[in-house]
């Protein structure tokens, strides 16, 4: 009796044994650096951070551009002492702007730029692109201290009728004229009123010089534009009254 115990008991414990023998093994779990998603993540995040670096490198680089050393009106001549060199972050728009060895001989400002705006590529050309040119006039009434050169002013004109010292109702001769110079009329013998160089359309000096030829009184006040806040004028010498050029 106690052999067959001991006997079922052997054979039990070698049937468990040859089970655990057979049994298959249970696969390792592979590491987590292995997992595909952990790499995808490291990816994502290493672009992220060359990304933004890419972008503040970008911003903090800087182009040397031209800047208007003080107020260009339409059709001067642009030289080196109306310029100055300024440092700029402007990214892709760099190329918007005058660089320092673009601005050729003979070049001319083809808009109003303010003193200490950047020069546009667009505001600058050859002199067969300006419409326009400078007359000399006198205004009957000093224009306002704000008005310098680089304002935007209207001109107007008031005929003479046919009795002497009448006059016609006033009308606008020139809407949008660019001041270039004021010579104010100081002293005993100065009657009020101001000199001024102003730059008009081609197509207005006709008018502007039969007003002139006529006895036209004509008087300058200022437009819908705004003058520059720093536009010094230049030292110009005094026209005589009634001149045009």
């Amino acid at each position: 009796m106690t052999s067959m115990t001991t006997a079922s008991r052997g054979t039990a414990s070698g049937g468990r044994a040859g089970r655990a023998a057979t049994s298959p093994t249970r696969a390792a779990r592979p590491a987590f650096w292995a997992d595909a998603r952990f790499v995808i993540g490291i990816v994502l995040v290493a672009a992220s951070i060359a990304a933004v670096w890419f972008v503040v490198a970008a911003a903090r680089q800087t182009v040397p551009v031209l800047a208007a050393a003080h107020a260009l009106v339409p059709g001067q001549t642009i030289t080196a002492s109306d310029v100055t060199v300024v440092d700029v972050a402007l990214g892709q728009a760099g190329d918007a702007y005058v660089a320092p060895g673009a601005l050729d001989e003979g070049v001319v400002a083809l808009r109003v730029v303010g003193a200490g705006e950047l020069l546009p590529a667009a505001a600058a050309g050859p002199a067969a692109l300006s419409d326009r040119t400078s007359v000399v006039v006198r205004s009957s009434v000093d224009v306002p201290a704000g008005v310098e050169r680089g304002a935007v002013v209207e001109l107007w004109e008031t005929p003479p009728a046919g009795e002497p010292g009448a006059y016609e109702a006033p009308r606008v001769l020139v809407a949008d004229a660019v001041v270039a110079r004021v010579v104010s009329e100081e002293g005993v013998m100065a009657a009020g009123g101001a000199s001024l160089e102003l730059v008009i359309d081609r197509a207005h000096v006709s008018a502007v010089l039969a007003a002139v030829a006529a006895g036209s009184v004509l008087s300058a006040v200022p437009g819908v534009g705004e003058a520059p806040e720093s536009a010094p004028a230049e030292d110009a010498q005094e026209p005589g009254e009634g001149d045009a050029e």
